[in-house]
Order: C-alpha cells, then structure tokens, then sequence
C-alpha cells in the first residue's frame, strides 16, 4: 500500500510540475470565434499563440541577458548589461484590423493600404487606452515593451547594427524603410523574421515602448523594466525606424523620441505581456 501512495505521489508532483509549463492559448473555430474553447501549450521558446480572435500573435521570447545600447549616439551610451525574464512579444506590430475592432475606429494615415497593415497615426497616450479596452475585453494584461525588452527582442541574440548582421545590402530581405516602402507602410510579417520569429522589428512604422525619455542611459535599469523616472521632458520612446528612414534609422540600438500626445503616419506599436 505504501508502495502504491508513493507512485501515485510522484505520478501528481510530476503532473503538477508539467503543468507549471502550460498556458492556455485561444483556439478559434471554423469562423475564428470561439474565445470558450481553450487548450494547453508549452511555454517554449519561439512559440506562438493568440489569446483572442483579435488579438495579434505573440511569440515567447527566452529569458537572457544582453548589451544595451552602443558607442554610437550620446543617448545610447553607455552600453550596459541588462537581464531579460521570459516575456510574450508581438510577433507582428498591431494592424489596422486589430485596432479597429477593439476601438471601433481606424486612425490610420494609409488606410488605402489595408487592415493587415500596421496601425499608424497613433499617440502613446492612444496606445494606453487602446491596451485598457483590449484587457477588459479578453482578461489580460497586455502592455508596451519596455525599452530594454524591445532591444533585445529585436537584437535576437546579435550585438550587430541590425538583427540579421552589419551587411546593409541585406536590409531590405528584412525591412521596409525609405529604400523599398515607395513611401508607405505596408502590409506586416511580409519580410524575413528575425531569430526570435518577430517580423518587421526594423521599418514599417517606428513603435512606442511604456519608456520615458533619458539622455543616456547613466542610471538605467539592468532588470529589464520599464525606465519611468527622472524623465528627460515628457517624452515617450519610440524604437526600429519605419517606411520613412535610412538604414542607420533602423539599427537596433537607435532611439526616437515624441511627446505622448502627438500622432504621425510613421508612429504604431506591438503589445508584450508577462508570462
């Protein structure tokens, strides 16, 4: 008997252990609407799930550590060692689509170009109440990148000017930017992936991380989180580049700037979430 209890133990301790892995990821049905019908999937890295109909896919992005910044620009110094917890990216940056039916509406400048296209025209202080709705509706915690998390996500693993290399010739395989865009956004995830299965982390449209604004990065945090305090002036960031810049634009230590308020055709965003 006291065999038996002791298998059935470590039958449960090893279920519960599995489960740890697990979370549940929406399934749609023939229509994609099915939001009462779930399923378990293993938090792996590079995995992908979507926990609405509406909602964009997200990618696990590994737990590491990483060089932030570079010896390039003034606010991208100095290059500094951060930590990375596990975390949920966007694999794509939020579409017209996906705006529209949480907000009801669509902000967008390129509208002719389509509800698979990214989502631009939009200010931080938008994307917040966009993240509200969006959290209200499906139960979650979606939220903006930090700064430290999207540099990472999109470095990949690379300490180079972009995720793919130094070759700039190659830029375009992966990026929509002044050279190829014929001066507008266009439609996501068409170009390669970077190593962590996120498309367009370069180009497209610039996106806004939950980051205010510092000259350097003298005092920043080394855990990750999102740098709130001791703002330079009420200034959001904003990462990747987009339709509009050069290569140097796009690398992946480069930052931008804008208030919270303002709106421009070059400006979107994607969604994180804690896992």
């Amino acid at each position: 008997m006291h065999g038996l209890l002791k298998v059935g133990l470590m039958v449960c301790l090893t279920q519960f252990a599995t489960a740890q892995s697990l979370f549940k990821g929406f399934i749609p049905d023939e229509n994609g609407t099915n939001p009462d019908v779930l399923v378990q999937q293993t938090v792996t890295p590079g995995a992908i799930f979507k926990d609405c109909a509406e909602c964009t896919e997200m990618v696990v992005i590994p737990a590491g550590s990483f060089v932030m910044g570079s010896g390039k620009n003034a606010d991208e110094q100095p290059p500094h060692t951060v930590a990375i917890r596990s975390f949920l990216m966007g694999r794509t940056e939020v579409t017209q689509r996906q705006w529209s039916d949480i907000m009801g509406s669509n902000p967008s400048y390129f509208l002719a170009c389509g509800p698979n296209c990214p989502v631009e025209n939009v200010s931080w202080d938008d994307v917040q109440h966009f993240i509200a709705k969006l959290n209200q509706r499906n139960g979650q915690k979606y939220r903006l990148p930090s700064e430290a998390e999207w540099e990472y996500a999109a470095r990949a693993g690379t300490t180079a000017e972009w995720s793919h290399g130094n070759d700039e010739s190659k830029l375009g395989n992966y990026a929509w930017y002044g050279r190829n865009s014929g001066g507008k956004t266009q439609v996501v995830g068409q170009k390669l992936p970077n190593a962590f299965g996120l498309f367009d982390m370069h180009g497209n449209v610039w996106e806004w991380t939950q980051d205010c604004m510092h000259g350097d990065y003298g005092g920043a945090p080394t855990d990750g989180s999102a740098w709130t305090t001791g703002c330079s002036g009420n200034y959001r960031v904003l990462r990747g580049g987009s339709w509009y810049d050069g290569p140097a634009g796009l690398r992946s230590a480069i930052r931008f700037r804008s208030y919270p308020v303002l709106r421009d055709n070059s400006s979107g965003f994607r969604l994180a979430r804690d896992l």
